[in-house]
């Protein structure tokens, strides 16, 4: 069956340096409303605690006011760290959400603290919480936005019943393996780990197993793509995504830089190769180049949507990108196992 490629948005509510975090927000509200305009099918955020130059930390409150700022776009998380909250608290959230913007909440989980060590123990207060109960808690979070049970003496409301869409997140075959096991969709974090999609990705659809929720594998990919009227203007803009996780594996600030015309002299050979690990996946060029990376990523994954994760450092780059994003996928078709 050939049907037009799904996409998505990721976004992390990133700052330039010295600007606000309600400027910030106002730019992903922004992004919101013109991808919804686009075609584009969701709209994520995700979980990050303690980072300078990533405003995301309060996710469910960014994604009520993303919510409510826009019409039909799904709007969700990309995702919740579930072992850095009790289940109940997140199934009364989400329900709250459901409630409030009906048939259009997605909740993403994943198992990562979604910050350092030091982050993670405020967060959890124990050290004994590793993410290997990860199974348990989402065992617990599904019976709180499932079926009340008859004499059930601790409810989720609003939430239970609601049953709320979930997506398992990972960056290796443990998450493509427990949403394979539990018939879920399940999200690769190929924006920043590329090392295992291809395997996690086969892992997924060969042990999944049909269940009331979904009843065929449904392959989420999450992957850095940058769209510009030239290939050498995208390699451009990539300079600032670079820029970022030099920044990461530095331990400083990852507020959002300029572009620049070269990274030569702004790293080493060793942190060059690093970046370049994190980003091996990454999609940049024209949008006949983008067009064809998708064609590609799609052929060797088998995957359902693509998550488009796309940053720059001015606002309008960033639109045009996405835009261009959007035609580039339109013009091409490929083989899905999606309804």
């Amino acid at each position: 069956m050939e049907s037009p490629l799904r996409l998505s948005v990721l976004d992390l509510v990133s700052l330039r340096t010295g600007e606000s975090v309600a400027s910030a927000v106002k730019r992903s509200v922004d992004l919101a409303q013109h991808v919804e305009k686009w075609g584009y099918k969701r709209f994520w955020l995700a979980e990050h605690h303690g980072i300078a130059g990533l405003a995301c930390s309060a996710t469910a409150v960014l994604i009520e006011h993303v919510a409510n700022a826009t019409k039909s776009i799904r709007v969700g998380s990309g995702g919740i760290m579930l072992p850095n909250h009790a289940p109940l608290v997140v199934a009364e959230q989400f329900g709250t959400l459901d409630a409030l913007y009906p048939g259009r909440i997605d909740l993403g989980l994943g198992r990562a603290p979604g910050g350092d060590f030091h982050t993670m123990f405020m967060l959890r207060r124990d050290n004994a919480r590793s993410g290997d109960d990860f199974p348990e808690l989402l065992s617990e979070l599904q019976f709180f936005l499932g079926p009340e049970l008859p004499g059930q003496r601790v409810k989720a409301f609003p939430g239970q019943g609601s049953e709320v869409p979930i997506t398992l997140l990972g960056s290796s075959d443990y998450s493509a393996k427990l949403a394979a096991e539990r018939g879920l969709p399940f999200a690769f974090a190929a924006h920043f780990a590329p090392g295992h999609l291809t395997a996690a990705a086969r892992l997924y659809r060969e042990s999944f197993r049909p269940s009331s929720n979904l009843k065929r594998p449904h392959l989420m990919v999450a992957v850095p793509v940058l769209a510009a009227e030239t290939d050498a203007m995208a390699q451009r803009l990539l300079t600032t995504p670079q820029q970022r996780f030099l920044r990461l594996i530095r331990n400083q600030p990852v507020e959002l830089l300029p572009p620049v015309d070269s990274m030569d002299g702004l790293w080493s050979e060793q942190e060059r190769d690093a970046v370049d690990g994190r980003l091996a996946a990454a999609i940049v060029g024209s949008e006949a180049t983008v067009k064809a990376g998708l064609t590609a990523l799609v052929r060797e994954t088998a995957a359902d949507e693509i998550i488009v994760v796309s940053d720059t450092y001015d606002h309008a780059d960033r639109l045009s990108s996405y835009e261009r994003v959007g035609r580039a996928a339109a013009e091409a078709h490929f083989s899905s196992t999606a309804d």
